[in-house]
């Protein structure tokens, strides 16, 4: 009640906001203490200057994300290639993304840099269907291995949100029903002593079919979002900046699979960042502050599963140009994580304890000319109960005319989660101290070929090894390390134009995923494809309108049924979004699963057919 009540109180001050400092942000400039810094560009951790270009990074842009007409981060993710999104129903249920084959719980999260991921989960593993995107300025993804960037749980990659101020100051307003829709709004004005203070809320509610397949009954989400972004340049070399991020999630959630009368879930989050950047023209130093918590109750018949962590970081980072040929940095951070939960009623669980990690980085990169650069990052982490750990990664890129090669060797870990380390159940399990983390180590090749100025094409293809995983024993009685390895490898192809008023993209992806016995994994397909398109279309009597079309094919996979492993049928899923400027506004038209394909994924659970979704938004 008290965050609903302070989101209400936001939106009703961005609008009471003077009309003063849109005037002052009339003037965009990148990187200006004086104006306005318009393009969120968010440097990787653990990287300098020399090295960015052998960085796997995918970003995500404001601009993408309102285009798309998305509203959570699923409706993001579906589309990107090399993630598998499984979410049990619709809108607010749980979500797991398997990056390239990988476990659920082998992706990082992050928020500005720093680790988010929950430590109350039973495997350390972060929930998607709760994160909604309308405050989320910036969404980076990278795929492969990325310990030596931001340290344990990256064994297969990490995703990474950025809070920033946006100087788009404006209110929007969505939906399809009276029990379908959304508001937001962002307000940003820049004070008379220099300070740059943002505010953006948003109020999501989503009421659809059953997350169960062929339920009988709705099944109903509220989400509430609240972010606070501030910075002030002390002066032309030091900034400060800071975030204060929120978001609760209400959602019914179903029993089972085949059970309705479900759980009642009240998922909330909290964080606060809070930095200083020094910056000169051949180095950026940065200190980071950050605390979050996750405080989530689960109702269910009468009981209640209470889940509670929070954690706390503090990052130090420097990053120098040494001179033309060599870039490079260091840094260390300081992680201290503490959560415990209870789950009552027919099955009991529970745990309790904390763990913490002290963690020095170093990266450097070095131009032999122009065309060739040797990147490398390496990264030592201390845990409390796993020891000292190292991550590094190597890559090497050679430049020809139109055409870049890189070759990346790469390692990844996962410590143990609380529950692995000290949980128990009715079952009999009980936490294992003794637990080593499970580790990777990747070999990838990557090739960019400019076919033109407009045209271009890009592979990679990888390979990697994951050894001591985590699993519970024969016996059920506790977590061990297993002994055999398991390889999962694929290649990713994607041909890009990008045109004047119009842009095109076709992908293909191939994993294959396996268990030790030569199995297919769940719920990991072994093939997706698909298209990505935009233009600008010019009609005479009513100006121009851009569309986005955006189809991704879906491969069967292997999932329960409620009764066996069997295969999954495959899916065909097309997205449009038409938006229109009119008057300084803007007017969206998205249609989601255009085809209304019916279909389950995970197993089970029923997806949201096609839906029409109307949005307005109010630049002022």
């Amino acid at each position: 009640m008290i965050l609903r009540s302070s989101l209400f109180v936001s939106l009703i001050i961005l609008f009471l906001f003077s009309k003063v400092s849109a005037q002052i942000l009339e003037n965009c400039k990148w990187n200006n203490s004086n104006g306005t810094p318009c393009v969120t560009v968010s440097k990787t951790p653990n990287s300098s200057d020399y090295n960015e270009i052998g960085i796997n990074k995918k970003i995500i842009t404001k601009q993408e994300i309102i285009e798309s007409g998305a509203i959570d981060t699923n409706d993001i993710f579906k589309l990107i290639p090399g993630l598998d999104v499984f979410q049990s129903g619709q809108k607010g249920q749980q979500t797991s993304i398997f990056t390239r084959g990988s476990e659920s719980n082998h992706t990082l999260v992050l928020l500005n840099g720093i680790a988010i991921n929950d430590q109350s989960t039973t495997d350390g593993l972060h929930d998607f269907g709760q994160d909604f995107v309308q405050t989320i300025q910036q969404i980076e993804i990278y795929k492969g291995p990325s310990g030596a960037h931001f340290g344990p749980s990256a064994i297969a990659g990490a995703i990474n949100f950025i809070t920033d101020v946006d100087y788009s100051n404006s209110y929007s307003l969505g939906g399809f029903d009276k029990r379908n829709n959304s508001i937001s709004g962002n307000h940003t004005k820049i004070t008379k002593n220099g300070w740059h203070l943002n505010l953006k809320g948003t109020l999501n509610q989503s009421r659809t079919d059953s997350a169960i397949a062929k339920g009988n009954e709705e099944d109903e989400t509220k989400n509430y979002q609240l972010n606070i972004n501030s910075k002030k340049w002390i002066n032309d070399n030091l900034k400060i900046n800071s975030t204060l991020y929120s978001r609760r999630t209400l959602s019914d959630y179903d029993g089972s699979a085949t059970n309705e009368i479900g759980y009642i879930s009240d998922n909330k989050m909290y964080a606060l960042q809070s930095g200083l950047e020094y910056k000169t023209k051949n180095s950026n130093n940065n200190v980071t502050l950050h605390y979050h918590s996750y405080d989530r109750n689960y109702e269910n018949g009468g009981y209640l599963d209470e889940y509670y962590s929070e954690a706390l970081n503090i990052k130090l980072e420097s990053k120098i140009i040494a001179n033309e040929k060599l870039s490079f940095g260091y840094g260390g951070q300081y992680k201290y994580d503490w959560g415990s939960f209870e789950n009552r009623g027919s099955y009991t669980a529970s745990t309790k304890g904390h763990v913490k990690d002290l963690a020095v980085f170093t990266n450097a990169g070095y131009k032999f000319n122009e065309k060739q650069i040797l990147s490398i990052y390496t990264r030592a982490d201390d845990h409390k109960t796993t020891g000292s750990n190292q991550n590094y990664k190597i890559n090497f890129t050679q430049i020809f005319e139109d055409f870049k090669l890189g070759l990346t060797h790469s390692t990844g870990l996962r410590n143990p989660s609380l529950y692995e380390l000290y949980g128990s159940d009715n079952f009999g399990i009980s936490g294992n101290i003794h637990l080593k983390p499970e580790k990777s180590k990747t070999n990838e090749i990557f090739a960019e070929y400019n076919i033109s100025k407009k045209l271009k094409f890009s592979s990679s293809a990888y390979r990697t090894t994951i050894y001591d995983r985590i699993k519970t024993n024969s016996a059920y009685s506790k977590h061990e390390n297993k002994t055999t390895d398991l390889k999962q490898e694929g290649i990713e192809n994607e041909l890009f134009f990008k045109g004047i008023d119009k842009s095109f993209s076709i992908f293909a992806n191939f994993t294959k995923s396996r268990n030790v016995s030569g199995g297919h994994q769940s719920r990991r397909p072994d093939l997706t494809y698909g298209s990505n398109f935009t233009k600008k279309i010019l009609f005479k009597n009513y100006g121009p309108f851009n569309i986005n079309l955006n189809y991704k094919f879906t491969d069967r996979y292997l999932d329960w049924d409620g009764s066996a492993n069997t295969f999954q049928k495959s899916t065909n899923l097309i997205d449009l979004s038409i938006k229109k400027n009119w008057l300084g506004n803007s007017i969206s038209f998205n249609i989601t699963n255009l085809l209304n394909e019916r279909y389950e994924k995970p197993a089970t659970y029923s997806q949201d057919g096609r839906q029409f979704r109307f949005n307005f938004t109010k630049s002022y």
